[in-house]
């Protein structure tokens, strides 16, 4: 295997398969249909997905195949072709060990529910949705003229399998190294965010349980500065383990400073 070659990712959104069979016009296509010419069209396109997922494919046939919704098949005369459910299959399985796996290291003082929770948020569809529109993978898919018709190409449910595909696609091709870092590297903005709203959400309880899993000490919110007249005071907070300050915060409240204190505590935690 050549290994995973990672590419310069365009920001061109690429022309759908279908729609450049249809613009060739029945003159042009030797009186193919365009259902009966995309998988053979698609096959010469596939370079510049390849590029914009950052992976060189040994056999560009499984990238294909992740390609194929069932919708595809009851209209296409492509016998060689089945659809892309298998691969959606595999691909779920490898998602949710590497986010699982990756959660895990990277967050050590998390509970298993904060872990569960963070995954879930991370594997939805919705979530794949939002990287597989990233990626133009809406563009390649192969689709029936139905499907295609009433918007298949933007319906989260089609984007999120066709990616879990792909996903499944590249282990098939380049095998389990490749595929977990190319899981990581796709995911890599969703699982900042998801962090993100994970501390957004009452930081002063999360870091009390932080606190006293690891010190057996409880934090301490004290109140440094008061600025500003009575109806517009501005108050700094810093919050402690113990002598050791671990952030400061401020807010119009109290309340909103030491919750500005705790958050900060806990990015800087999970930094160091």
């Amino acid at each position: 295997m050549n290994g995973l070659t990672i590419l310069r990712l365009g920001n061109s959104r690429v022309q759908s398969p279908e729609s450049r069979v249809e613009s060739r016009g029945e003159g042009e296509g030797g009186g193919q249909t365009p259902e009966r010419s995309v998988s053979s069209l698609i096959l010469t396109r596939l370079d510049s997905l390849q590029n914009i997922l950052g992976v060189a494919f040994e056999d560009v046939s499984h990238l294909q195949q992740s390609l194929v919704h069932r919708s595809y098949l009851n209209e296409a005369d492509d016998s060689a072709l089945s659809s892309n459910e298998r691969l959606e299959f595999l691909g779920d399985a490898l998602l949710g060990h590497v986010v699982a796996e990756r959660l895990y290291c990277e967050f050590p003082d998390f509970s298993e529910g904060d872990l569960t929770n963070l995954r879930s948020a991370l594997v939805r569809t919705e979530t794949l949705a939002r990287i597989a529109h990233s990626l133009n993978l809406g563009d390649y898919l192969c689709l029936g003229k139905g499907e295609a018709e009433s918007g298949g190409r933007h319906r989260q449910r089609n984007l999120a399998c066709a990616l879990e595909a792909v996903i499944g696609a590249v282990l098939v091709d380049q095998g389990f190294d490749i595929a977990r870092e190319f899981v990581l590297r796709i995911l890599g903005e969703e699982l900042e965010r998801a962090t993100e709203e994970k501390l957004e959400k009452d930081p002063k309880s999360r870091l009390q349980e932080v606190v006293q899993e690891e010190q057996r000490l409880t934090p301490v919110y004290r109140t440094d500065d008061a600025t500003g007249p009575d109806h517009d005071r501005v108050f700094v907070v810093d919050v402690f383990a113990g002598e050791t300050l671990l952030g400061r915060g401020s807010g119009r409240s109290k309340r909103a400073a030491e919750q500005e204190a705790a958050r900060a505590a806990l990015r800087r935690m999970i930094s160091e």
